[in-house]
This record gives structure tokens, sequence and C-alpha cells, in this order.
């Protein structure tokens, strides 16, 4: 998915941080209520894939669900302190389930050793391993299918589902592992492991796109702590 032209990788992982330095000035609902909502405005327009977002965001509904009974049972009963530990999770989680669709590793690996001056090395075994993450869910797919065209798949019970499960699982292990020993002999020889001076792929450039997101997310880091 592509980010906005005036967008650049730092600045939408800023976005994704920075917020969590305010999470921590969320106590009660009403501050927290104040500051997610904050967060849906100032970066709610850059959402491009609705149902992607709605499921990153699932697993933190769950997380601050679950917060909430636990601090309810065991912090006094209190409902509004229940309530701000919830805003609080959210508070984290929402940034990064609207931001991250936009990061695209290369992109990300060039503005870090560029802008950031990050070793190079860990700089491209970072995006190696990010490039890998992103094909995970392509690489499942196609070891469900070609399972399921063994007559293996994902059909019966639920003792048969956790077997099969376990057993693509097993099978994308060693998929992955192939693939990252390929990926290591190409690099290195590319000179990988030897070379002292590195090119990027791209210029990284700063934008005023990226001024303003940056400076957005100051302001979310702040909000909390200046309405609690």
């Amino acid at each position: 998915m592509t980010p906005p032209s005036f967008l650049g990788p730092l600045s939408l992982l800023a976005g994704c941080l920075l917020p969590v330095v305010g999470a921590f000035g969320i106590n009660s609902a009403r501050p927290g209520l104040i500051c997610v909502g904050l967060e849906l405005l100032a970066f709610g327009w850059l959402v491009r894939d609705l149902k992607g977002t709605g499921r990153r965001l699932l697993f933190g509904l769950v997380a601050a669900m679950s917060i909430t009974v636990s601090t309810y049972l065991y912090g006094g009963a209190d409902i509004d302190e229940s309530l701000g530990a919830a805003m609080r999770i959210l508070f984290i989680v929402l940034p990064s389930a609207m931001l991250t669709p936009l990061l695209r590793p290369s992109a990300l690996g060039d503005h870090l050793a560029q802008r950031l001056r990050l070793p190079p090395r860990v700089v491209v075994a970072a995006v190696a391993a990010l490039q890998r993450v992103d094909s995970l869910g392509e690489e499942w797919r196609q070891v469900q299918r070609a399972r399921r065209a063994r007559g293996l798949g994902l059909d019966g019970g639920p003792i048969r589902r956790v077997k099969e499960s376990a057993a693509s699982a097993f099978a994308l292990l060693v998929v992955s592992m192939r693939h990252a020993g390929s990926l290591s002999v190409a690099m290195d020889s590319r000179g990988f492991a030897g070379a002292t001076e590195r090119t990027w792929a791209e210029a990284a450039p700063w934008r005023w796109g990226d001024s303003g997101l940056l400076l957005i997310a100051f302001g979310l880091a702040a909000a909390p702590w200046l309405i609690g």
C-alpha cells in the first residue's frame, strides 16, 4: 500500500511511537476518550484499508477488554479507572493500526540509513526481515492450498484442525528457512559481508508533510498530560 507522496516513513514511524509517551498520562475514562478521538482525527484520514486496519485494531480491542476486566476485579472495582486503562491501551494501539500499513520496508531502510545514519548492516538486515514478515501471509495461503490439493485441508473436528494447523505451521517454517538461506546467499554474492561503503536504492527527502505529521505526533504525546 503506497503512502501519500508528501509523507515519508520516518514521520509515519514517529506517529506510531511518540503517542506511547502520552499513554502514561491517561488515568481515567474521559481524558482517554478525548485523546483517542484526537488520534482518530489526526490519523484517520490516512487510512487506506479499513478492513486491514480493523483486523490490526482487533487485537488491541481484545487487550483493552481484558485489562478493563482485570483492573475492575483487582483494582477496587473502580469503573472509571478500569476504562482509563482500556483507553490507555487503545491510545497506544490505534496509531500503529492506522499507520503501519503505509510503511514500506525498503523506503524505511533508505531513510534510516541516510537520515538517521544507522549502521548499514543493521538496516539491511532489518529491511530483509520486515519484507519476509510481509510475505508470510501469502506463503501461509500457498501452504494451505497445497495441502488442500492433497486432501489435507482444515476440515473436520477441532482436534483435526489443530493437528493440520500445526503441520501447516511446520511447513511454513521450512519454507521460511529455505527462503532465508537463499536470501543470505544472494546478499553474500553482492558483497554484503565485506562492503565498506554502501549505496541506497532511493533518495530520502524530508518533506513538509513529514514536519507536519511529526508536530502532530508530538502534540498527541503531550495531549494526555495537558488534558489530565
